[in-house]
């Protein structure tokens, strides 16, 4: 069981979310489709940034929620929640509506069995996967509604045959190290030496005298 737990997780990285995203972008630039591309980099951006906004805060300054164990957004559960249910609309973009809907609820699916994994494989609290799991679905919601309101765009299923080899390679490929590129970056501009952890929240306090 905890192998499929990981295996999740492993789809949650960014070394398979990030190129899905930036095969949603080959897609709609393939379909001329300039304004969505845009608004996907926009809100896909403004994602990944709060995720890296929230992270920094904690490693650099213990900005943090120590009553529900909240350091930082999951960039796991917010890039799935994104990517896979935008890459099965986009998929069924030329199809009926009801696979449309289909679509969109797999990519769902995916991505809130994604949030569970990393809290199962001890990598994130509750309270990280949902927020990051939410943040994720509210962007995936506001592109598909714009992508919704074009009409003039329409390509074949190209993206399903770009994504496959990413779960394909993804198993195989060196974690990308994004934890230690903000880590870095916090202490940097925080001027500390060593990071905060969440273990700074168990540590006894000092007794009043």
């Amino acid at each position: 069981m905890m192998m499929w737990w990981h295996w999740l997780s492993v789809i949650g990285s960014l070394a398979v979310t990030g190129p899905i995203g930036l095969a949603i972008v080959a897609w709609l630039l393939a379909g001329k489709s300039w304004r969505l591309t845009v608004i996907w980099l926009a809100l896909f951006g403004a994602g990944m940034a709060l995720v890296v906004a929230t992270k920094m805060a904690f490693v650099g300054w213990g900005i943090g929620i120590a009553s529900v164990e909240f350091a930082g957004i999951s960039g796991h559960a917010m890039r799935a929640a994104a990517v896979f249910p935008v890459a099965g609309y986009l998929a069924m973009r030329s199809s009926a509506l009801w696979l449309r809907q289909l679509g969109i609820a797999l990519g769902v699916v995916l991505a809130v069995l994604i949030a569970i994994s990393r809290v199962y494989v001890h990598a994130h609290s509750s309270s990280e996967s949902i927020s990051g799991c939410l943040l994720g679905l509210a962007v995936a919601a506001a592109f598909i509604w714009y992508a919704s309101t074009e009409h003039h765009w329409a390509l074949s299923r190209v993206l399903v045959a770009l994504c496959l080899p990413i779960f394909l390679l993804a198993p195989r490929v060196e974690p990308i190290p994004a934890e230690a590129w903000i880590t870095k970056a916090a202490l940097y501009l925080s001027g500390r030496e060593q990071p905060y952890t969440r273990a700074m929240w168990h540590a006894p306090r000092p007794q009043m005298r």
